[in-house]
């Protein structure tokens, strides 16, 4: 299992209209395969900040995953709604691999 951290620098006058973004995200990612921990906005401290955390099986899991994605109605008109309005200024994605459920040292 591999999960995959989107760190967004958000403009923070549109917080508003990214919490929407990642609302619509709530429908569209588990119906496409990735499992779905959460969209997370600022709400103290940086106002510039947010995340989007989910897991995927494996790398060739998440390519299937972006390709349903891309061709999903809603999830297609969520990338136009974050082109149109400009709140996302920039967004990063680290893959993760949780050890700490590591039994016996492998898994």
């Amino acid at each position: 299992m591999l999960t995959c951290i989107i760190q967004y620098q958000i403009d923070p006058t549109k917080r508003d209209a990214f919490a929407a973004y990642g609302a619509r995200w709530g429908q569209c990612i588990p119906r496409c395969g990735a499992d779905l921990v959460g969209y997370f906005a600022p709400h103290e401290g940086s106002s510039t900040l947010a995340y989007g955390i989910y897991h995927v099986q494996s790398l060739a899991a998440y390519e299937a995953y972006r390709a349903r994605l891309a061709a999903d109605p809603q999830g297609r008109e969520n990338y136009l709604f974050a082109q149109s309005e400009k709140f996302i200024l920039k967004e990063d994605r680290t893959w993760l691999k949780n050890v700490s459920l590591t039994t016996g040292g492998t898994r």
